[in-house]
C-alpha cells in the first residue's frame, strides 16, 4: 500500500506529520492537552492518501494519536509537577473511572462504524471550541469540586470522550476544573497528569481492538496503532511539550484560545463533510 505512493508525496506527508508533531507538543504543554485534536485530523488526511479503508481510518487515527501523545503527556505532566501545579488528589480520584471509560471506548472501536467516532469528535470539539471562543473565566458551576460520586462520573466521561476522539482529555478536564473554581494553571497541570493513564490505556485498548482488522491496515500497524505515524510524530511532539509548558506560565492565552477554537470548528466541519460525501 505504501509502496504505491510516490516518494515525493511521501516526503510531503512526512513533513505534514512532523509539523503536526510540533503543534501537538506545544499545545500539550500550553493547554494541558495531548494534542489529539490536531493529530487526528492530520493523520486522517495521511491515511486517506495512502489508501486506508474509510471504515477503519478513523479508528486507526484515534489509536495512533493516543500512542503519539503518551510521551507528550508524560513530559508535560513532569514539567508541571516540577512547578508544583498538579492537584494530585484530583488525578487520583479521576484515574480509575477514566481508565474504565477508555476501556469502553476501545471496546466500541472493535465493532462500531467510523461514523460513530466522527460524530463524537465533531460534538466534543465543537463544545470545546464554543468554550474557547465565548467562555469567560468568571463562568462557574460551583465554587469547589463536587463529592466522590460526581467526581467519578466526571472521570468516566473524560476517559470515554478521550477514547472516542483520540485525545488525552485535557480540554474536557480543563473545562470541568475551571468551571469548579480551580485556577487555570492548576487545571492545565492536573489535566496533563490525568492524560498519562488515559493515553497509555487507550493505546493498549486500540492496539487490541484492531487486531482482527490487521489485513486491511497499513504495514507496521499493531491493531489500530500505526508504528510509522508514532515513530515520526511522537519524538517531535514530546520534545516540544516543554516549550509549551514555558509559554503556559507567562503567555496571555486569549488570542491563542481564539485561534485554536476556530481551528477546532474547521476540523468539525471537515469531519461533518466526510459523513456526507
Amino acid at each position: 500500500m505504501w509502496l504505491d505512493v510516490p516518494l515525493g508525496e511521501l516526503a510531503v506527508l512526512a513533513g505534514a506529520i512532523l509539523a503536526g508533531g510540533v503543534v501537538t507538543g506545544v499545545l500539550a504543554g500550553l493547554f494541558g492537552i495531548g494534542g489529539g485534536a490536531v493529530t487526528v485530523p492530520v493523520l486522517y488526511e495521511v491515511f486517506r492518501v495512502v489508501g486506508v479503508p474509510g471504515e477503519l481510518r478513523m479508528q486507526l487515527c484515534i489509536g495512533t494519536s493516543l500512542a503519539i501523545i503518551v510521551p507528550t503527556t508524560i513530559r508535560a505532566y513532569r514539567a508541571h509537577r516540577a512547578k508544583g501545579a498538579v492537584i494530585a488528589g484530583v488525578v487520583r480520584q479521576w484515574a480509575v473511572p477514566a481508565v474504565i471509560g477508555v476501556a469502553l471506548g476501545a471496546t466500541i472501536a472493535t465493532f462500531a462504524p467510523a461514523a460513530v467516532f466522527k460524530i463524537a469528535f465533531v460534538v466534543i470539539v465543537t463544545v470545546i471550541a464554543v468554550k474557547l471562543l465565548f467562555g469567560r473565566e468568571s463562568w462557574r458551576i460551583a465554587a469547589d469540586l463536587p463529592g466522590r460520586a460526581l467526581m467519578s462520573l466526571y472521570g468516566f466521561v473524560i476517559g470515554l470522550a478521550s477514547s472516542l476522539m483520540g485525545v488525552s482529555g485535557g480540554s474536557i478536564s480543563n473545562m470541568i476544573l475551571t468551571l469548579h473554581g480551580k485556577p487555570i494553571h492548576h487545571a492545565v497541570a492536573t489535566s496533563a497528569g490525568l492524560g498519562v493513564p488515559i493515553t497509555i490505556a487507550g493505546t493498549l485498548g486500540y492496539a487490541l481492538a484492531g487486531l482482527p482488522h490487521l489485513a486491511a491496515l497499513p504495514p507496521l500497524s499493531i491493531g489500530f496503532v500505526s508504528l510509522i505515524g508514532f515513530a515520526l510524530m511522537a519524538p517531535v511532539s514530546s520534545y516540544m511539550a516543554g516549550y509549551g509548558v514555558r509559554l503556559a506560565h507567562w503567555l496571555p492565552k486569549r488570542r491563542l484560545e481564539i485561534a485554536f477554537g476556530v481551528f477546532l470548528l474547521a476540523v468539525a466541519l471537515r469531519f461533518l463533510a466526510s459523513l456526507v460525501w
